[in-house]
């Protein structure tokens, strides 16, 4: 392994004191330098979680980002929304490796816009779409082959924090990147409908994406829901997977032919369909490590930062499920006034 390199966190909000308790366990592969948010609550909060957490060191408060990035090789922005595009320009005008937080950017264009800065630049710029890392998801995918349909829901409770932004750039761009990560061809088709519960942004959202290769996504998210739930299902020929992301379990049902005048198993289940062989049903539970989603792609930056490997999320992928979630929400702004 390569010697740390040295990073900075810009946004210590709940999200970004994430980043900082996290990359304490990195001190292998992180030279953790400090962090810069302009709230004063904010760095108040980092003391008291370097406390509370026994932290080895508190992280040192910068003055401002353009000091924190001058210090840095790479840097995590975890500001609001609207303010990824412009850390991160000054990031990669400083030649610092950027991790982004999701979604990319809050306009499309300004996610185009950064694609250039960073081939300029030659540095590496990650998403933090954080699902592709959760040990459930990790266990699945051993067993995907080609998934044709895709059902997810996504609910959370009422929480004031991420009402910067709607529903589907803060919660459905997650099983969005899922989707467009796991199905092969283009989205060919949007359709979408959604609902504002408590503010003027949409809290609850439905959206089917169809794919060139015939595939399909059906997506659920909201965040107005009295019980939470992250579950994703696929389906592929002869196999039906359903991953809990929030629980972190995952289960995986295959139909295999079964030989005429084979012993049946008493306690197996088989499926018997006129002109062919029988099918028997088999369920298995992959093993699910014990890992940290976001500490797996704080490494995973670090080992692209380093050369050692290619960038497993890199900004294209970001693009992409902003292009699709903006695609949603004009859908979505279309069904809600349809004379317009």
């Amino acid at each position: 392994m390569s010697s740390p390199l040295r990073i900075g966190v810009i946004g210590a909000g709940h999200l970004g004191r994430i980043h900082l308790r996290c990359l304490q366990s990195l001190a292998d592969r992180w030279d953790t330098v400090g962090f810069y948010d302009p709230d004063e609550a904010a760095l108040i909060e980092v003391k008291k979680a370097a406390e509370d957490g026994l932290w080895p060191t508190t992280p040192v408060a910068y003055p401002t980002a353009e000091a924190l990035l001058d210090a840095v090789d790479a840097v995590a922005i975890v500001t609001p929304t609207p303010l990824h595009a412009r850390m991160a320009e000054l990031a990669l005008d400083r030649g610092v490796h950027c991790f982004i937080e999701k979604p990319v950017t809050h306009h499309l264009q300004e996610a185009e816009a950064l694609v250039a800065a960073r081939d300029r630049a030659q540095r590496v710029v990650q998403v933090g779409h954080v699902e592709r890392f959760n040990p459930a998801f990790e266990a699945a995918r051993a067993h995907l082959q080609t998934p044709r349909f895709i059902e997810a829901h996504r609910l959370a409770p009422f929480n004031p924090r991420g009402l910067d932004v709607p529903v589907v750039m803060d919660l459905m761009i997650h099983d969005i990147d899922l989707a467009l990560h796991v199905l092969e061809g283009e989205v060919t088709r949007v359709a979408a409908n959604g609902v504002a519960v408590v503010g003027d942004s949409v809290d609850i959202a439905n959206a089917r994406l169809e794919f060139s290769s015939g595939a399909v996504a059906n997506l659920t998210a909201s965040r107005v829901s009295i019980n939470p739930m992250r579950k994703v299902r696929l389906f592929q020929p002869d196999a039906y997977l359903s991953v809990d992301l929030l629980n972190r379990s995952a289960q995986v049902m295959k139909l295999e032919d079964v030989a005429e005048g084979t012993e049946r198993d008493p306690y197996g289940l088989y499926l018997d369909v006129p002109g062919r062989n029988a099918r028997r049903l088999h369920i298995e539970e992959p093993e699910v490590g014990e890992a940290n989603a976001i500490a797996d792609e704080l490494a995973d930056f670090h080992a692209a930062c380093s050369g050692q490997t290619p960038c497993r999320v890199p900004l294209e992928d970001g693009l992409a499920a902003l292009r699709v979630a903006t695609e949603v929400m004009e859908r979505i702004e279309q069904s809600l006034n349809p004379s317009t």
